[in-house]
């Protein structure tokens, strides 16, 4: 009886410790390579096809468990709570990729301590998931309508690309010899259209496909050394993805140098027969082509199909062997078949999960995220010990809205709670909804792990509302999207409020000019009767579990609002080109936007004022390979201490192509104290400011006079210097 739990025991660890001298692979001083090609070199191709199903059985004969993936967005998912960080539109806001480096490296502390349980527990009864985690998700916005913007982190290539470097590098650590987690970057490629996207094809002029849909990619490969990456449902030029040999491994594994593999997404072959395909491709021609083209691992078809591709010579073995030793290596990596003792991270406690520290985290973010976009004569922040009376209205008031793909939340705050907590035990606090949403669940609302909506009738609650708001010294009125209004699978038809939302201001601001309008959204909102009548607005996303106690601390004073727009806030839908556009020159994001946006990219006021002056550049002629440092002078002129991001922003010569507008290459987050001056430097890479040319297949960068102006939004560059590339 001791044997066989040994056994069971064994086989749930991965058998962890080498107990056979004749098995290597097992043997954690022998060199990852020569373990990986031992392993393939046991294996039938039947049995190579099985560890290719990434939630497949387990290779009984040699006690080998398949993967059983996770994810952790903003937060790890698993079947108990764990911390909740504000979404990755939010983490965007915060224009600060240290942080975002710390909130994943916490989260993947949370990850290594559920692994740790169930592998030193044999009696763990917890969810037992495996090491390969799929985030983050580093699509870019250009769709303001897409579903799933609060997965992502901005519409543009830079600052996305800056934030997905810092999350993969938090998530996998920096130990020489093991992983941590191995981060799988979603969803590859062009993918920000939820409508039919299982045989969506997306066809983009090769410039804008090198120059805008895949920078930030690059950064994440090369410099974040993300382990894996998912290939995206879509087709580009009219190949789908799951089968792109340009993409998957010209691009990606030959020109970018990508040693890890590529895992298709969630039915990514079914849709190739169902969707692509049209029922004209076979499951076993779906599997070939797949994994020719360069996807590596996938779902149960890979296991189902593979032998029979091989038999038909479809498939060669020698691809079979390398999708299948990208894989294994990756799994070695993470100390999968090594001593948990020789890991290190096997020490890793349960209870830093949702641990006061990371409780702290969670809200710093969200204070450093939140977007004061408003501020008529200085109604923010206000005095709690002068507050009697105040009302707190709307749909979002006394909610705390999840997400998918992150984690459950345990004694979530919402703005209601927060508010509550902040204000002094003498101030009068009314509470009503005054409206529902406006929408109806959609098909993804059922994974959100969050309070049902309840039922409301707008006509009972709405005067109930304005009675609050008309006996309050100020009304804060919580408005937004949830996941019935924007999700997978769900994108918007409109960029406004509901309408029964964006009454309920009216009726507010009808009796109480000093109201509060807190935008609780992912994707922009498009709402200029709020911009013109409501004299001060927040935007505040989906917060995480602490978000309401860092709204009520921005209202309250307590903290400097510390987030900037990481994409445009467009006036209308009317400025928004057609979505099956994919040439961003045509009036998508800050770049190449034709009308006047509400709010631009990089907008967000604080309690202080800043000034900038004096830029300098550190050359004045400079290659296309080189670096600058620019230097400017920041000062904190307020009577607060508060905070700037510093954006650098280049204006490009005029050439034989459209340049953007300007374009963002480099920022930096910087703390004052009033009446602080500081001189900050920053780097700036001028291949950021190339151009893809399609005639010579190759980044270029025009020879004449650059401009780089630093300000505090893509529209506020009060500074600039010039330098020069010559011919």
């Amino acid at each position: 009886m001791h044997h066989r739990l040994l056994a069971i025991f064994t086989a749930l660890t991965l058998c962890s410790h080498a107990t056979a001298t004749d098995e290597p692979f097992r043997n954690p001083d022998f060199p990852i390579d020569q373990r990986v090609q031992d392993l393939i070199g046991r294996l039938s191709i039947e049995e190579k096809a099985l560890l290719l199903d990434h939630k497949g059985p387990s290779l009984e004969r040699l006690h080998i468990r398949s993967d059983q993936w996770n994810q952790c967005l903003n937060g790890v998912a698993w079947n108990r709570p764990t911390t909740l960080f504000p979404t990755c539109i939010a983490m965007g806001a915060t224009w600060n990729p240290a942080l975002v480096r710390e909130i994943a490296d916490a989260i993947s502390d949370e990850a290594r301590a559920i692994y740790n349980a169930w592998h030193q527990d044999p009696g763990f009864n917890g969810q037992k998931k495996g090491l390969i985690y799929r985030a983050p998700v580093i699509n870019i916005s250009r769709n303001p309508f897409w579903g799933r913007i609060h997965e992502v982190y901005s519409e543009d290539p830079y600052l996305t690309g800056r934030m997905a470097v810092a999350y993969v590098q938090g998530l996998q650590g920096n130990d020489p010899h093991y992983l941590k987690l191995a981060a799988t970057l979603k969803h590859f490629a062009v993918n920000n259209v939820e409508t039919d996207r299982q045989k969506l094809d997306a066809k983009v002029p090769e410039r804008w496909l090198r120059e805008y849909w895949l920078p930030h990619w690059l950064d994440a490969v090369k410099e974040g050394k993300a382990q894996s990456l998912m290939a995206s449902y879509n087709a580009i030029n009219g190949v789908p993805n799951n089968i792109n040999h340009w993409l998957l491994t010209d691009l990606l594994k030959k020109e970018w140098g990508h040693e890890g593999f590529v895992v298709s997404d969630l039915g990514g072959v079914r849709h190739l027969v169902t969707g692509h395909g049209a029922n004209k491709m076979s499951y076993v021609d779906a599997v070939a082509q797949s994994v020719m083209a360069g996807c590596d691992f996938s779902d149960k078809e890979y296991a189902a199909n593979i032998p029979q591709a091989i038999r038909e010579g479809k498939l060669t073995e020698e691809r079979l062997n390398d999708a299948l030793a990208r894989v294994l290596r990756v799994r070695f990596r993470l100390g999968e078949f090594d001593p948990q003792e020789r890991l290190p991270w096997s020490k890793i406690p349960l209870s830093v999960i949702d641990s006061p520290e990371h409780r702290a985290l969670s809200l710093k973010a969200a204070l450093q995220s939140i977007v004061l976009l408003q501020n008529k004569g200085n109604l923010l922040p206000l005095e709690a010990a002068k507050l009697k009376r105040v009302a707190i209205i709307g749909p979002h008031a006394d909610r705390v809205t999840l997400n998918n793909y992150s984690g459950l939340c345990q004694n979530g705050v919402s703005p209601l709670q927060g508010l509550k907590d902040r204000l002094p035990g003498g101030c009068e606090v009314t509470y009503a909804i005054g409206s529902g949403f406006g929408s109806k669940p959609n098909l993804w609302s059922k994974y959100i792990k969050e309070a049902p909506l309840p039922m409301v009738d707008d006509a009972v609650e709405l005067p109930k509302a304005v009675e609050a708001a008309r006996n309050a010294e100020i009304a804060f009125v919580f408005v937004g999207t949830n996941a019935s209004i924007e999700h997978e699978a769900q994108d918007r038809t409109s960029l406004s409020l509901p309408a029964v939302q964006e009454n309920l201001i009216k009726a507010v601001t009808a009796v109480n000019p000093r109201t509060v309008v807190v935008l609780m959204s992912a994707g922009p909102l498009a709402v200029p009767w709020v911009n013109e009548h409501v004299p001060a607005i927040l935007q505040a996303w989906w917060p995480g579990e602490e978000g309401g106690h860092a709204i009520a601390d921005i209202l309250l004073g307590n903290a400097e609002p510390g987030g900037r727009l990481p994409y445009t806030m467009y006036a209308s839908d009317a400025q928004v080109p057609p979505l099956d556009q994919y040439d961003v020159s045509k009036g998508f994001t800050y770049m190449y936007l034709k009308d006047e946006p509400l709010y631009p990219f990089g907008h967000g006021l604080g309690y202080t004022t800043t000034k900038l002056s004096d830029l300098k550049l550190s050359k004045t002629t400079a290659g296309p390979e080189e670096t600058l440092t620019v230097a400017v002078t920041l000062e904190n002129t307020g009577k607060r201490d508060g905070v700037e991001i510093i954006q650098v922003y280049a204006k490009e010569p005029a050439g034989k192509v459209i340049k953007p507008r300007v374009r963002l290459v480099a920022f930096q987050r910087v703390e004052l104290k009033a009446g602080e001056r500081k001189t900050v430097t920053i780097p700036v890479e001028v291949a950021r400011m190339r151009y893809w040319d399609e005639a010579k297949d190759a980044f270029i960068a025009d020879p004449g006079v650059y401009q780089l102006s630093a300000g505090s939004s893509s529209e506020n560059l009060p500074v600039s210097a010039s330098f020069t590339i010559h011919p």
